[in-house]
């Protein structure tokens, strides 16, 4: 439902054209962040947080997206009825972790489904008092995609927090950079003209492929595809997962390849093993990851007070991102039983080849082209039909090092799930106290969560045994 304002002068900002494209007709897309505090929640200081802390972190917490009289979407700022934006559930008591698990999660199946009233600012929390085998309780940030994009909103949220250990000091963040070997030879000057000749072939070949997928090739329908139309509307599952940081590293160094490529490599190994495990026929099915890029200039997260003072430059808030399809590596039949090792080297191979070619940005910039000609309406039908025809999303955003508070609670984990998405499956991953937290957003009634996270986990650990032996 769009929302028609006569605006004072000077009281409104553009929405920007991600905004437009994830708030649409056809794409309402929000991300619910999960925190989980190790002691019981005392909410009374929730109102004062709110007002003091969350909303001057940027506008848009306090502002609604509107139509001027020339039809154009702005951001019109808003008084806030904190109120309204807080939700406090209500379980049966005294029940066992395992109870309160499963209530958890059909309660983020319920508010991912829900669409955020747009009448009052897109974001709203959820504080579940209850203790899961994971926490004592739980807070649940629900914001719209249309606001900013993951890292832009963790950012905002990690700004609300400080360190467990000491509050004066600021949070520090791991280093995911890549191995200098690869660099080196990436800028060695004989390696220069065949790489620059590769990019501009791959270029071309890589924005044509991606025009195709966006447009009418779609991925076969498989275990990790329902390929059903509105899939978006459906009740997904959300299942976490937790590896070691320190293991991942060590299969990094072992293999001389980065950790995203060792956790790339584990999700597609693991997508295989599920594939498989539930329908063999079609374990080498025609599959496609999208995988999402921060294609920000900057090395990492903002301060508070860097984020509230450098709103207009746009570098650390909004939606700074691109993707890139990648076939997910198959089973070789020469290949008895699959060496996992085998997925981190195919998955390094085609996302570093991808990485060279200027696809990502041709792509933003079509997108632009689409929107300027036909509106961002059409923009939108364009992504939707990029997600749908594709199996899966992948992205993951660099949480800290320390372990952080809020108001007194110390936090013992934290996770993100995007909604709202055509697909039948998405994962997500966050670093945090050096693991790293994978959540699986499964389709129900499709995918089976516990099969999929029990084949995930199972890529690891042999993942893992393969390395030390190379």
């Amino acid at each position: 439902m769009e929302y028609f304002h006569e605006q004072e002068e000077g009281s409104e900002e553009p929405v920007s054209p991600t905004g437009q494209y994830f708030n649409s007709s056809v794409l309402s897309v929000s991300v619910l962040a999960v925190i989980e505090s190790e002691i019981s929640i005392d909410d009374s200081l929730t109102l004062t947080l709110l007002k003091d802390v969350f909303l001057p972190i940027n506008p848009r917490f306090s502002s609604i997206m509107v139509r001027d009289k020339d039809g154009v979407k702005q951001w019109k700022k808003v008084e806030v009825k904190l109120t309204d934006h807080i939700n406090v559930p209500i379980f049966p008591e005294g029940k066992s972790p395992d109870f309160y698990d499963e209530h958890l999660n059909d309660y983020l199946t319920k508010i991912a489904m829900e669409q955020l009233p747009q009448n009052r600012p897109l974001w709203e929390i959820h504080i579940v008092k209850y203790p899961t085998s994971n926490a004592a309780g739980s807070l649940v940030f629900k914001l719209h995609h249309a606001m900013g994009d993951g890292f832009s909103l963790m950012g905002a949220l990690l700004s609300c927090l400080q360190r467990a250990d000491d509050p004066s000091l600021p949070l520090t963040f791991p280093c995911f950079a890549t191995n200098p070997k690869s660099d080196s030879e990436e800028k060695s000057a004989f390696g220069c003209v065949p790489r620059i000749c590769g990019g501009l072939l791959h270029t071309i070949s890589d924005f044509g492929w991606s025009i195709l997928k966006s447009s009418f090739l779609e991925d076969d329908r498989t275990p990790i595809r329902s390929a059903d139309e509105g899939v978006e509307f459906r009740p997904i599952n959300i299942t976490t997962l937790t590896f070691s940081l320190d293991q991942i590293k060590q299969i990094k160094a072992n293999l001389e390849v980065t950790i995203n490529d060792v956790i790339t490599g584990v999700i597609f190994y693991g997508t295989r093993l599920y594939m498989e495990a539930t329908n063999h026929e079609l374990k080498n099915a025609n599959t496609t990851a999208l995988v999402l890029l921060n294609t920000r200039n900057i090395a990492g997260y903002k301060s508070l007070n860097e984020m509230v003072n450098s709103r207009a430059d746009e570098m650390q808030w909004g939606n700074k991102f691109g993707f890139l399809h990648v076939s997910i590596p198959e089973f070789d039949k020469a290949d008895a039983p699959p060496n996992p090792l085998n997925f981190v080297f195919k998955a390094r191979q085609i996302i570093r080849r991808k990485r060279n070619s200027a696809a990502v940005s041709l792509t933003g910039r079509l997108l632009e082209t689409v929107r300027t000609y036909r509106g961002p309406e059409a923009t939108a039908r364009y992504i939707h039909s990029t997600l749908k025809n594709s199996s899966m999303t992948i992205s993951n955003l660099i949480g800290p090092v320390e372990q952080m508070a809020l108001a007194g609670h110390p936090i013992r984990g934290l996770y993100f799930m995007v909604a709202g998405i055509p697909q039948s499956l998405t994962i997500t991953m966050m670093s945090y106290m050096k693991k790293l937290r994978v959540a699986v957003g499964t389709e129900k009634g499709h995918i089976d969560p516990q099969i999929f996270k029990s084949c995930v986990e199972n890529a690891f650990d042999t993942m893992l045994k393969a390395a030390a032996k190379s």
